[in-house]
């Protein structure tokens, strides 16, 4: 049971990161499209920076499980490695747990803002800005996933190597 949902994390975790790489190229694309229309042409577009700051948006929230995944969030492994074995794994079990709580709490009232939101549209675009604020539940969801692996591992004394990222545990 536990083998398999490492398994869905990895699965998971790989097309949230998939995602915010292709977002983030999006991004990256409109930003040099906005200044080239607005510099260049001096005709600036009015829907690429709406777009970009979207495609930024769910960029962030999906790439956060990915590198939840790989330990690269803000932690205090320094602290927890200096102290003794059974008050470091205490640490890690409490960071975690205080992070999985932030991010549950997050999911609940993102998915609150997207039905208070749901009529009205984004600038300069006839699309809903819950798709924009979707960004928080989903992003969340992904992210609760890739904690509750990384806790598993971390008690199983496990790692993630970077090359084997996507790949079954």
């Amino acid at each position: 049971m536990i083998r398999a949902f490492l398994r869905l994390e990895a699965i998971t975790t790989g097309l949230a990161l998939r995602a915010a790489i292709a977002l983030l190229c999006v991004t990256a694309g409109l930003a040099m499209f906005q200044v080239v229309t607005r510099f260049v042409f001096d005709a600036p577009s009015t829907w690429s920076e709406v777009v970009t700051r979207s495609a930024m948006i769910w960029s962030v929230f999906l790439g956060v499980a990915a590198a939840y995944r790989h330990g690269a969030m803000i932690s205090v492994d320094i602290v927890q490695t200096a102290l003794p074995a059974p008050a470091g794994r205490a640490l890690f079990l409490l960071a975690n747990a205080a992070s999985f709580g932030f991010f549950a709490i997050l999911l609940w009232q993102g998915w609150l803002m997207c039905g208070r939101v749901a009529r009205q549209n984004l600038a300069a675009l006839e699309i809903s800005i819950a798709w924009v604020y979707a960004a928080l539940p989903v992003g969340s969801a992904f992210i609760l996933l890739a904690i509750l692996a990384a806790t598993i591992r971390g008690l199983r004394g496990e790692a993630i190597p970077p090359q084997t990222f996507g790949a079954a545990p």
